[in-house]
């Protein structure tokens, strides 16, 4: 039940919704990408991709000091059910910005 309550809980933050949107579109995004995209502060940043993680929607791999976020495959029902809702939202994404693969990123 704990898992369950940390998902809905992830889900109640539109800062979250709007970051599982946007990862679920533009695929596995760097920190330094999305902070980028989004004009987010570090710290506010990792915090939400902290949540969305420890609730099960997301998984992180690390190359070298960059962190990489994408979306957990598999999704239980849930989980899964809840992001196809997110689809449906009329949510107007920044386009991506790839810090990563220009060098400019800093982190």
């Amino acid at each position: 039940m704990e898992v369950f309550l940390k998902s809905v809980s992830a889900l109640s933050d539109e800062t979250r919704v709007l970051l599982l949107r946007f990862i679920d579109t533009y695929g596995e995004s760097c920190v330094c990408d999305l902070q980028a995209s989004l004009s987010m502060i570090q710290s506010r940043l990792s915090r939400h991709l902290k949540i969305l993680k420890e609730a099960g929607f997301l998984r992180v791999e690390r190359k070298g000091t960059w962190a990489y976020y994408s979306i957990r495959s598999p999704l239980d029902r849930f989980r899964s059910e809840a992001l196809a809702e997110i689809r449906c939202m009329p949510i107007e994404l920044p386009p991506l910005k790839k810090l990563s693969e220009t060098g400019e990123c800093k982190l």
